[in-house]
């Protein structure tokens, strides 16, 4: 599995209520929730998503409380894959439920920029910033994540089986 697009970048305790507005959580259409997707952080965030492009954050992405809105709002808004030097584990755990990839890589969160083009290779956990050309090894996921990824969540897979 891989991933590849731009970079919107953000900076340490991102939190589920600038992720998703809790006064957008009366609805569980992930097109909704989609539609105001990082509006408390960056108005311009839905505007400026394209299906692909990735999120990279600081420290503590996702902390706050424990929505599964918050990665239903990210991947229904096109994302493929947030990088964060440390996740919140709630969110670490929802994302993956809902088959939203998540790595973790200290050294890619802080030297890859907002604009870069950024590839990601699930499978070694590889992450290549095309701009800058250089590469950063995250953690693979392991292949029963890569499963629950790829089914695109935990109950898709449960059902599959």
């Amino acid at each position: 599995m891989k991933a590849c697009g731009l970079v919107h970048k953000y900076g340490d305790n991102v939190d589920t209520d600038v992720i998703i507005p809790a006064r957008y959580l009366n609805s569980s259409d992930p097109k909704e929730l989609a539609a105001h997707c990082m509006e408390d952080i960056d108005r311009e965030f839905i505007h400026k998503v394209n299906e692909g492009d990735i999120i990279v954050a600081e420290k503590n992405f996702g902390c706050g409380s424990s929505r599964e809105h918050a990665p239903i709002a990210i991947k229904a808004a096109g994302v493929s894959c947030v990088i964060a030097e440390t996740f919140a584990r709630i969110f670490y755990r929802n994302a993956i439920n809902i088959g939203l990839p998540i790595i973790e890589c200290a050294e890619a969160a802080k030297t890859i920029e907002a604009g870069d083009r950024v590839s990601i290779d699930f499978d070694s956990g590889l992450i290549t910033d095309e701009t800058k050309g250089v590469s950063f090894q995250g953690q693979a996921f392991p292949p029963f994540m890569q499963k629950i990824i790829q089914a695109e969540g935990l109950m898709n897979y449960i059902n599959q089986k």
